[in-house]
């Protein structure tokens, strides 16, 4: 038998609770309104509204209605299982709330339903189908992949981008990046023995002038670019930057390695620099920021001629890329459902910029209006890892412009970077916006920074 459909109405509500859909204080539905909308009886609905009191969900007063209660017992829960991550201003990473069921569904089917080559060896660094998604994911957003054999597999974009600088350059090498780069590459070339050396930026990112010049001077053996929603500075290259750009790399013949991550979020697609250097050029791209961290499914557009070598080297590391992950993402790109998600995130990123360019408003900052982060030039009273320190105190992570500064020896911005997506509910990302406006107006930040 059945369960009695009030107690589907007990569930439908604690998920509504549990989603801030139906937020503490906020007032319930009358047993008639609900009734209706769910096409049952009042009574049912009285008697669902009488389990959830019993259950300190909800508090129902004559006259006035039902509220959800202030402090009930889920609440507790829900706040234990999200306080350490709920104030994260650090992190890039997308919604994932928003599409985690989309997700199970998608992993469920594979599960379910995949065939047996799913748990061996392939050849290549994956299926062919698979490869054949990641080139349509890539083309969506500016790529020209001719021939899918082009793409090959990585473990996300972290570990495409430790493939490319192990296999592609060699210990004492020099990487040209951007002044301000991604820390996750000085981490790389640190480890791998490389030569970083940073290439001045402006508000469009790198400088082709100032790459050139460098070039001049020093044997450049690749340059490493983000040209869509720069991290940290949210820069994105206009189509005249890139083609610039990719001249000085065919000029001196670099290995060029694009970081294309947040490529999807761009209003409407731009042409890949290496669509300009076809030769040298190496795309990377990935559904981490779009829709998992966890999916960790890298696509690597390499040079005609490269594309079997970089295969081989992955083969020699790492085998392959677990095939069930990208069987996961070539049915959410098959299907179009990828693409849905990536314009769903786009679209949070847009409503969060819009509340902290409100909340920050009196500040000066740097952003693009569809960025999942900013950049945050603070007041001469604060200095930027003494900000970072006494906003940590408060329960509230930020990168500070040292975290992302390639030369030690230049001057570090006085700016933090404020990622705007890791905290799900939008309700407690404005309040820790105005928490934050609170420590960027405390005078105190000069005792901080010579204590």
């Amino acid at each position: 038998m059945s369960a009695p459909k009030y107690l589907a109405i007990v569930k439908k509500i604690e998920e509504l609770i549990r989603s801030g859909q139906f937020p503490e204080g906020s007032q319930l539905p009358t047993h008639r309104e609900l009734a209706q909308q769910w096409a049952t009886t009042p009574i049912t609905v009285a008697k669902a509204y009488k389990e959830l009191a019993e259950k300190k969900l909800i508090e129902s007063f004559v006259g006035r209605g039902s509220f959800v209660s202030n402090h009930s017992q889920l609440s507790d829960v829900i706040r234990a299982e999200t306080s350490e991550q709920e104030r994260n201003l650090s992190i890039l990473q997308p919604c994932i709330h928003q599409h985690a069921d989309r997700l199970n569904q998608v992993f469920s089917q594979i599960l379910t339903h995949g065939n047996d080559v799913l748990y061996g060896y392939v050849e290549h660094t994956g299926l062919a189908q698979h490869r054949a998604m990641g080139a349509k994911w890539a083309r969506q957003y500016g790529l020209k992949v001719d021939n899918d054999n082009e793409v090959v597999l990585a473990s996300g974009a972290q570990h495409a981008l430790t493939t490319l600088i192990q296999l592609y350059t060699q210990p004492d090498d020099t990487i040209a990046v951007e002044a301000l780069t991604y820390p996750g590459i000085l981490s790389i070339a640190n480890l791998l023995g490389r030569k970083v050396v940073s290439v001045t930026m402006d508000e469009q990112g790198m400088l082709p002038q100032a790459l050139n010049d460098l070039c001049q001077s020093t044997q450049v053996a690749m340059v490493i670019v983000v040209p869509s929603h720069q991290n940290p500075t949210a820069a994105t290259m206009p189509v005249e930057r890139r083609q610039q750009l990719a001249a000085v790399v065919n000029q001196h013949q670099l290995w060029l390695v694009e970081d294309d991550i947040y490529g999807f979020l761009n209003p409407t697609p731009i042409a890949a620099i290496c669509n300009f250097a076809p030769l040298h050029g190496f795309h990377i791209t990935s559904l981490s920021k779009a829709i998992s961290p966890g999916l960790r499914c890298g696509y690597i557009k390499a040079p005609a001629a490269e594309s079997e070598r970089l295969a081989a080297f992955i083969r020699s590391t790492l085998w392959l890329p677990s095939p069930i992950t990208f069987a996961a993402a070539a049915v959410l790109i098959y299907t179009g459902e990828a693409f849905r998600i990536a314009k769903e995130q786009r679209q949070i990123a847009i409503n969060r910029q819009r509340l902290a360019a409100q909340y920050l408003a009196e500040f000066i900052f740097f952003h693009q209006p569809d960025s999942y982060h900013l950049w945050l030039v603070l007041p001469e009273h604060w200095q930027a890892d003494a900000f970072t320190l006494v906003a940590k105190n408060r329960g509230i992570l930020v990168s500070s412009a040292s975290y992302f500064k390639v030369d030690p020896l230049a001057v570090t911005p006085n700016a933090i970077r404020l990622s705007l997506m890791a905290i799900e509910d939008e309700s407690v990302f404005i309040t820790t916006l105005m928490q934050l406006v609170e420590i960027l107006k405390n005078e105190r930040g000069l005792i901080c920074i010579h204590s």
